[in-house]
């Protein structure tokens, strides 16, 4: 049965994206049977996968609205992870349920009917707070937050986690953290150092060894449609997410 991770923060531009397609990308090449869900209308989880948002026939939209069953988005791709595509009609899709019945829970029971096939599922969430995040922290058992190392990312975590209580107190009582790692990591910065050590004061072991540091390659690989680990095996940014992907891991099995 497969664990279900959201990798969510409110605020955009944090390497969220970049985090959730290549951590799925180097769990999976560390032999886990992996699916990532694109819950973000942008799409951008899709197509750094190499797959065009203009071929999603099917995925997150008609799940959402109940068009479609999970095991008919499903893609597989060349990276051994499958994926669940988004496309601009995911935009819609907020106020598309909002007189469905379940509404938050939508993405949930779509899943839970291919849970059994993976060892995990990652969700990569919209950068807002609406009904499709609300849907992703619903169906998810743990929350990995990527944060950028400036002073408005700790602004944006504090949201984040009034947001968390207000998931686990209403309608997901299991919610748990799954970590915080720093993203664009520079440590050549007193700010980066600072942010750190405000980070880790607060959220202790639940902050990741492995920083995630700044490198172009990272900001390339999207465009070529490939996880760092297939674009750029051997460079900082694949090893800086192997490293996360084998923490990842032995946090799990310690579990």
């Amino acid at each position: 049965m497969a664990k279900i991770v959201a990798i969510a923060n409110q605020k955009g531009g944090v390497g969220k994206t970049t985090t959730a397609v290549n951590l799925s990308s180097c769990v999976a090449a560390l032999g886990k049977k992996t699916l990532i869900v694109d819950l973000d209308p942008q799409g951008n989880t899709t197509t750094g996968y190499g797959i065009p948002k203009r071929s999603v026939d099917v995925g997150t939209y008609e799940l959402l609205i109940g068009e479609a069953e999970a095991k008919d988005a499903i893609r597989k791709t060349e990276f051994r992870t499958d994926v669940i595509g988004s496309n601009t009609r995911l935009a819609g899709a907020g106020l598309e349920m909002i007189d469905l019945p379940g509404r938050e829970s939508r993405l949930r029971k779509a899943l839970a009917k291919v849970q059994q096939d993976y060892d995990f599922i990652f969700i990569d969430c919209p950068p807002s707070l609406d009904l499709l995040t609300l849907n992703g922290l619903c169906a998810c058992d743990s929350v990995l937050i990527p944060i950028q190392c400036e002073y408005y990312a700790l602004e944006g975590l504090s949201e984040l986690m009034n947001t968390l209580k207000i998931v686990r107190k209403k309608y997901n009582h299991y919610l748990d953290i799954e970590g915080v790692v720093f993203t664009m990591y520079s440590g050549r910065f007193n700010l980066t150092m600072q942010v750190v050590a405000q980070v880790k004061k607060y959220y202790g072991n639940k902050v990741y060894k492995t920083v995630v540091p700044r490198t172009v390659r990272l900001s390339e690989a999207p465009s070529f449609g490939m996880p760092i680990n297939f674009y750029e095996p051997n460079g900082k940014g694949s090893e800086a997410y192997m490293a996360m992907a084998r923490e990842f891991l032995e946090n799990n099995e310690r579990e």
